[in-house]
């Protein structure tokens, strides 16, 4: 009986541990979907950019996020298909948006890559501008 009340505990902590990830998972979800570009983005990205380029660099990583909030699950990224940009969703697609508006203009280029590949499908995807 001890040996099974051992095992009880443990099973309630397990499931107790996946509703809080499955909840924080959400969570972020939540947020990211409702985030919006912040008004002195620009000011913040000039300044990263200026310092990025005096240290000899050519691309500044500027977001990242899951891609399962991809519409496709990060599937284009993952083959550089041109249409990748319509995949995005959330904060993602505004700050796609807010590059089409303020920062291609500007001749900076937006790289979109999966970052990691967790059990072998995409993971992580990170938005980089390039000059």
């Amino acid at each position: 009986m001890i040996a099974s009340d051992a095992e009880m505990e443990e099973l309630d902590r397990e499931r107790s541990l996946k509703q809080k990830k499955k909840q924080q998972e959400q969570e972020l979800r939540e947020t990211f979907m409702s985030r919006k570009v912040a008004p002195e983005a620009i000011d913040r990205i000039n300044n990263a950019v200026r310092i990025a380029a005096q240290n000899g660099q050519h691309h500044l990583q500027v977001i990242t996020f899951p891609s399962t909030f991809c519409s496709d699950g990060g599937r284009r990224i993952n083959i550089a298909d041109a249409e990748w940009p319509s995949t995005l969703t959330g904060f993602a697609k505004d700050a796609f948006d807010f590059y089409e508006k303020e920062l291609r203009p500007l001749g900076y280029k937006l790289r979109a890559e999966i970052i990691s590949f967790p059990g072998g499908m995409p993971g992580d995807v990170a938005l980089s501008l390039t000059w």
